[in-house]
């Protein structure tokens, strides 16, 4: 494959030296050049990549992709750009053959429900006879294979490489979660994709995107941008209506030519819930998809899940899946790690592991386990450190109102001081007026209040202690993680691990 013809894959501001020498490969990071490939000098936030050009051609870098001119070694051969993201989102997917034209790609973006969307999409899809892959918050996964995740939506050639891979080994459908990072950052340049869904928008990542409008516009792009340039023929929207940008999302998709399907508990979406049960066991009911009425059932429990389920059912319909696969991969899925994940026990009490780290995500899961118990609920919960301040007095509050007993902790503080964290995220707590617990209490028979306990672990013990038959224990904020990163320290810590450690010493005394 010649240098020349990436050339004609997008507008090339200025291009000298060799064009027509063969490419061996591509790579952004400098260190893992090696000879013959091309070179992409990314502008980072941290550091740009134009500062390491001299490291990519000792390396041997046959060209330099840039976005601005500099000075150059005698002989250097380099191609100017307006946008090397871009470019190297589609000199990837040609490079490695455009593998998702030959799968169908499913796109998940949102606040919340990405990844339990993705595991219902990819069992969904299994039960159709298509052959999934995963690429998400949890990991990459395919045909046995799986790899732990480093990021939710992998850099471009990282991404367009596995697309590549999966295609290889047989894979015909990849459901993908797509974050609003890589959406800006356009990791995404260059996949075809056949269906984009939308989950929700609601308060995150706000110390990357300057404001809501900002964080929407990039959730949007997959429906306005990246969608409709995709070379499939048929393309369609999958929108949760019941969010309060989800009409401006549906009318947004329309307007790019897309079919839409909407869904949502609340309204009269193409998609929704008639008569439902939820309990601890899990969800069933009815569910009118346009003009049909289909009975459900699954493993997953709360309003949330529903919700998730409705989004994935709106996928199924909108590449065209059988009614009985799509019903029948839902019933399949049996749990998604760390998404209201059930740790068993023998003591009568109901403890969850949940994601949730935001003010949506919490209230949504508090409003999905509320109605699982006539007792107390528990949350144990705290809030990343180096992250958008704002969110944590309202996660606080949120936790305060719809639990029963709070015990504030730590997740992961980083950099940051506990305390402050743990402050913050009290002010929040206050407004409800709740009384403050003493958490050296062996036994809490009060039916309202909260504790604070920086220590993660001992935090867990404390809610286990106090929990009685019938009562509710949410831990929440890390899910599927097993790490914690304190400081500069990054150590082992899975909140199932700690809580399944901590109720078998219980049973076994």
């Amino acid at each position: 494959m010649r240098l020349k013809e990436f050339l004609a894959l997008q507008e090339v501001e200025e291009a000298k030296g060799d064009l027509h020498q063969e490419v061996s490969g591509l790579a952004y990071d400098s260190r893992q050049v090696a000879k013959g490939q091309v070179f992409f000098a990314v502008p980072g936030e941290k550091a740009d990549g134009h500062q390491f050009i001299p490291q990519a051609l000792d390396r041997g870098a046959a060209a330099i992709v840039v976005a601005h001119k500099t000075v150059w070694p005698a002989g250097t051969t380099w191609i100017r750009v307006g946008d090397v993201k871009a470019a190297m989102g589609l000199w990837a997917a040609h490079f490695f053959g455009r593998p998702s034209s030959r799968l169908k790609v499913v796109g998940v973006t949102g606040t919340n429900g990405k990844t339990t969307i993705a595991y219902l999409v990819e069992s969904i899809l299994t039960a159709a006879g298509m052959e999934p892959g995963v690429i998400g918050t949890i990991n990459y996964r395919y045909r046995g294979r799986e790899t732990p995740s480093n990021q939710t939506t992998p850099e471009s050639i990282d991404l367009h490489a596995l697309m590549a891979e999966m295609a290889q080994a047989g894979v015909k459908s990849v459901a993908m979660e797509v974050s609003s990072h890589a959406l800006v950052q356009q990791r995404v340049r260059g996949v075809d994709f056949d269906v984009g869904l939308f989950t929700n928008l609601s308060r995150d990542h706000l110390d990357y995107h300057k404001d809501m409008s900002d964080y929407f516009d990039a959730k949007s792009s997959l429906f306005t941008n990246y969608l409709p340039a995709s070379s499939k023929p048929a393309k369609a929207a999958v929108i949760c209506g019941d969010d309060s940008r989800g009409l401006e999302l549906l009318k947004r998709a329309r307007d790019a030519g897309l079919a839409t399907w909407s869904y949502g508990r609340e309204g009269d979406w193409d998609i929704r819930p008639l008569d439902v049960q939820n309990h601890v066991g899990g969800l069933s009911g009815k569910i009118q998809i346009k003009d049909r009425v289909l009975d459900f059932s699954s493993d997953l429990i709360g309003t949330a899940n529903l919700e998730n389920i409705l989004g994935a059912a709106g996928v199924g319909f909108a590449l065209g899946l059988p009614e009985a696969a799509v019903f029948e991969g839902i019933k399949q899925l049996r749990a998604v790690p760390g998404r209201l994940e059930k740790i068993e026990n023998i003591r009568g009490i109901v403890v969850l592991v949940d994601y949730a780290h935001t003010p949506d995500a919490l209230e949504k899961v508090l409003g999905a386990v509320r109605p699982l118990t006539q007792a107390r609920v528990l949350t144990v919960f705290g809030c990343g450190g180096d992250r958008d301040r704002g969110k944590r007095p309202l996660m606080g509050e949120i936790a305060a109102r719809l639990s029963d007993i709070v015990i504030l902790t730590s997740d992961n503080p980083r950099s940051e001081d506990p305390q402050r964290i743990l402050h913050d995220v009290e002010a929040g707590v206050r407004k409800a007026g709740i009384p403050q617990l003493d958490t050296r209490a062996s036994r809490l028979d009060a039916r309202r209040g909260y504790g604070v306990e920086a220590g993660r672990r001992e935090a867990i013990g404390i809610a286990l202690r106090w929990a009685q038959a019938g009562d509710v224990v949410l831990i929440a904020g890390k899910g599927h993680e097993d790490y914690q990163t304190l400081g500069a320290q990054k150590i082992h810590f899975d909140d199932r691990e700690i809580a399944r450690e901590m109720l078998a010493h219980e049973a076994s005394v």
